[in-house]
């Protein structure tokens, strides 16, 4: 079994802000494979389960906010019998311009705080992880307001264009490992 974890906070006022795009990537690859993400009553999560090339993949939407990912996450890959080898991870990333993306095997949790939560709950960082810029404010407002304000329409569009891509690449890391998502999506870059 597969498992692409993606991260957001739980609640509408969350919604349409750039830290939700990991959420964002989730809701596209569910729709993808036919699936519906629905409320756990085992985990603190919102899971659906698909197939893609082959493999049997599980949806988690972790229901914690961003930073409490880790325990969730954790419970979901006992429970089930996977690996973190076994995992994708799709999240934001202010470190990267709009809508760029970045998809690694692993490494460290470079200031997120959802990846580093996992990674300590884990006890580990050897999993692939698929990075979606969302750029700081240009304005100079602090990170945490600029992940959690809503987004301009320009911008909204702009992510909009980079969420169907990373989809792509959280798949091909299912199919065909985190090397080959790599060499065909990272450097991706959506037009204005």
């Amino acid at each position: 079994m597969k498992v692409i974890v993606g991260l957001g906070n739980p609640g509408k006022q969350y919604g349409n802000t750039p830290h939700n795009a990991g959420f964002a990537v989730l809701d596209e690859i569910a729709a993808r494979l036919a699936c519906r993400l629905r409320r756990s009553l085992r985990f603190r999560a919102l899971t659906g389960r698909g197939a893609w090339a082959g493999e049997d993949v599980l949806l988690v939407a972790p229901a914690a906010y961003m930073n409490l990912s880790g325990p969730v996450v954790a419970a979901v890959l006992r429970a089930k019998g996977a690996r973190p080898a076994d995992m994708v991870v799709v999240m934001d990333d202010a470190d990267l311009a709009l809508g760029r993306l970045r998809v690694r095997p692993g490494g460290s949790h470079g200031g997120h705080r959802g990846l580093g939560s996992i990674i300590e709950a884990l006890g580990t960082a050897d999993f692939a992880r698929v990075r979606v810029g969302i750029g700081r404010d240009a304005d100079g407002r602090p990170l945490v307001e600029h992940v959690l304000a809503p987004l301009g329409a320009g911008d909204r569009r702009r992510l909009a264009a980079v969420i169907g891509v990373a989809a792509d690449a959280a798949l091909c890391v299912v199919a065909s490992g985190a090397d080959e998502a790599m060499n065909r999506f990272n450097g991706f870059v959506a037009e204005d």
